[in-house]
């Protein structure tokens, strides 16, 4: 799933291609890509986009006057810029939005689509006040009250868990909390409230640089962000049996029903093999 680098350089790809452009109109492509009724999506049309900014895994389209779309891509959800726009509808398609011509550049078309078989990724207009799933979002990994809360939180969740709660901190999925952890040397098992000052400040800044080396990377993608999978960019996740990027020894994995926890045990664990139910069940 994108995560704060990927979005982050999202936003600022469409804002560099889009903002400026009044939207002409959109081609809802999916029935359940618009998950709001008011304002009426109808509204957005013939209005100049003013920006597009991030928040958590959001992109935002400011239109001005507080009317915004907001998007989340979830697990397959990507986007392509298509110059000119075209009409064909792609499998998993969810939403075109048709932009004018800017200056000498022709009108530029921007499609919402997700891959597999999933149909989580969406898209909400909201009006004035009206912050819609942002609303419920916690800080953002840059906010100082972020930094208060690892400072200062007493959290006895378990790390991995506690960093993808996005009601506690916007923007960090499975992959940056594994990538992020490791570079801490920190257990993903861990709680915050069992992690003395050095080792909170340790977390907080390998989170932040790790989500800034990503941007830098994001920041190289042509177009948009339209590749059916994205894992390449992490130095732990989906990397299981490889050597981990700090001691060389194999990674270790976690694996779940829908997704794993990559880890080293020599740097994260104290050489300790945490228990992985996936294998646990072949030995019964």
């Amino acid at each position: 799933m994108p995560e704060i680098p990927e979005m982050q350089a999202l936003a600022e790809r469409l804002d560099a291609a889009l903002a400026g452009r009044a939207l002409e109109r959109y081609e809802p492509l999916g029935f359940t890509g618009l998950k709001t009724a008011e304002p009426p999506a109808d509204d957005l049309v013939g209005r100049t986009l003013v920006g597009v900014g991030r928040r958590g895994k959001y992109d935002v389209m400011d239109f001005g006057d507080g009317l915004r779309v907001a998007f989340h891509l979830s697990q397959g959800g990507r986007l392509d810029l298509e110059e000119p726009p075209k009409a064909t509808k792609p499998r998993g398609s969810v939403v075109r939005w048709v932009f004018s011509a800017r200056g000498e550049n022709g009108p530029v078309g921007l499609l919402f689509r997700e891959h597999g078989s999933q149909r989580k990724a969406g898209w909400w207009v909201l009006g004035p006040g009206d912050d819609g799933p942002l609303a419920a979002l916690g800080p953002d990994v840059y906010d100082p009250a972020f930094a208060e809360l690892m400072a200062h939180g007493e959290s006895n969740r378990r790390l991995h868990t506690w960093l993808r709660d996005q009601h506690v901190v916007a923007g960090i999925g499975r992959g940056y909390a594994d990538d992020a952890l490791n570079r801490a040397g920190i257990s993903p098992f861990a709680s915050l409230s069992g992690l003395d000052a050095g080792a909170r400040s340790r977390l907080l800044e390998a989170i932040r640089t790790v989500m800034a080396d990503a941007l830098v990377t994001e920041r190289q993608r042509t177009g948009a962000l339209s590749d059916a999978k994205l894992g390449d960019r992490f130095l732990v996740h989906r990397r299981a049996g490889q050597p981990c990027p700090r001691c060389g020894e194999n990674l270790e994995r976690v694996s779940y029903e829908s997704y794993e926890i990559v880890y080293c045990a020599r740097c994260q664990t104290g050489g300790r093999v945490l228990a992985d139910r996936r294998l646990s069940r072949l030995l019964r």
